[in-house]
């Protein structure tokens, strides 16, 4: 008796994705061209054919995250493919678990659906395996992130995502606009638009125009250029939020539009640090620039600008001064969001052997004072929205009470507006609300309107 091969069940994958954002859409990259190979996917390891984690390998934290979960997937499945960032040093891998099936580093498709084909062959249906045209997303429906380069110029002594991802390569201008018209014509309300170093896209490629045919049928021509792809972005009628913005002089350009609306008025800046001896070792690009000044002049333009950063305390060879430098940096600037991290000497890096150690219980310490310094900074910008009405984007909906974000807030790393509301509010609906309370990161409100 013969089986019938249309009798196979397709081969299920179950995909474990770490780290940031941009590990992220590689996640997504890969997980569509599964799907359009028929592949099935799946919540949990047990039961799959194999699993594929994504790693993250830059922190030692992180890979140690990484591991956990590569550890998971082998007790929970046995038959697991590596990829990402941690991958681009395959040994720290294959020494501890030696069972892995196959370990490629960031941004390699090709290798990684290799690896899963000699594993799991594709049972494909053309007629059953249908992919939606923007791809498989593994954010909710009503946002995206939108990734416009890979790898980083910048030689910043504490980061090893050059050696990891390569240097910078951008996209061109028009495949941009096409995933990105494809995610707003699929119902994404918001585009979250990342890379290593966003306001260096198009350097590599010489800021090449390039063409599409836009929603409208008409032929267009974009510079891959910053404020060009900005502008092309703010046509599409929904929020647009960049993140990984270095804070070149040509940022300037983008504040105006801003003000009007046609992108968000947030600005995710990572200035890691504010004392010029500190900036120098870290050998961060525009960190000369008078960057206080420049965060003046764009508030002056657009008030109601949010300026969200991350910073590094007990980088070697930081002193009592630099750190007092950089609190008192860090209440003249009121920034909205800050986030910030304790050194961590990651395999490799130039920082390392740059100067002499802070001590772990120095690094806690200024930690600590940093955190509490920014709470009060938090508080204080947030209680001046209560008695305002905010746009809201909802990400969650309860019987009584949402939870959404504010132009202010990108989705993860910021806070979340609480909304009241008799009437029921749906995922992804922008709603009007009067903000009535605030704490310390999240405000409260009531939808307004009805």
């Amino acid at each position: 008796m013969t089986t019938d091969t249309n009798d196979k069940t397709a081969p299920k994958v179950s995909f474990v994705s770490l780290g940031c954002p941009k590990a992220l859409v590689d996640s997504e990259r890969i997980i569509t061209r599964l799907r359009a190979e028929g592949y099935e996917l799946s919540r949990q390891h047990a039961g799959s054919d194999l699993v594929i984690v994504n790693t993250c390998g830059f922190l030692d934290s992180a890979k140690e995250e990484s591991l956990s979960a590569i550890g998971q997937a082998l007790n929970e499945n046995g038959r697991v493919i590596v990829t990402g960032c941690m991958g681009a040093e395959p040994e720290s891998i294959s020494a501890k678990f030696p069972q892995v099936l196959s370990i490629t580093g960031p941004q390699q498709y090709e290798s990684v659906l290799d690896a899963v084909h000699r594993a799991a062959p594709p049972q494909h249906d053309p007629f059953l395996d249908l992919v939606p045209p923007e791809g498989i997303k593994l954010t909710p429906r009503h946002y995206a992130y939108l990734k416009i380069s890979e790898g980083c110029n910048n030689r910043c002594t504490f980061c090893i995502i050059p050696k990891l991802r390569g240097d910078l390569v951008s996209r061109p201008a028009a495949d941009v606009m096409r995933e990105a018209e494809k995610l707003v014509a699929a119902g994404v309300k918001e585009l979250l638009v990342i890379s290593q170093d966003t306001s260096a896209y198009g350097v590599d490629i010489k800021y090449a125009t390039s063409t599409w045919k836009d929603r409208n049928g008409e032929q267009r021509e974009l510079r891959a250029k910053f404020i060009d792809l900005a502008t092309a972005l703010g046509e599409l009628g929904v929020w647009v939020r960049l993140h990984y913005v270095y804070p070149y002089p040509h940022v300037d350009d983008v504040i105006p539009l801003m003000a009007e609306r046609k992108v968000l008025p947030y600005l995710d800046i990572p200035f890691q640090h504010a004392s010029p001896d500190v900036l120098k070792r870290m050998r961060r690009p525009a960190s000369q620039e008078k960057t206080l000044d420049r965060i003046r002049k764009w508030r002056d333009i657009c008030p109601d600008l949010t300026l969200r950063s991350t910073f590094i305390v007990g980088f070697p060879g930081e002193t009592n001064a630099d750190f007092d430098f950089l609190l008192e940096w860090l209440d003249e600037a009121s920034l909205d969001r800050v986030g910030c991290f304790r050194y961590e000497p990651v395999k490799g890096a130039a920082s390392n052997d740059i100067a002499v150690p802070v001590l772990d219980d120095v690094k806690e310490e200024r930690w600590h004072r940093f955190m509490a310094a920014q709470q009060k900074i938090s508080a204080r910008r947030l209680k001046r929205k209560v008695g305002t009405r905010q746009q809201v984007i909802i990400d969650e909906v309860g019987p009584s009470v949402a939870k959404g974000r504010s132009m202010a807030d990108a989705p993860e790393i910021d806070g979340a507006v609480y909304v009241a509301s008799r009437r029921p509010l749906r995922v992804g609906e922008i709603a009007t609300v009067r903000i009535e309370r605030a704490d310390d990161y999240d405000l409260h409100g009531t939808a307004a309107g009805f």
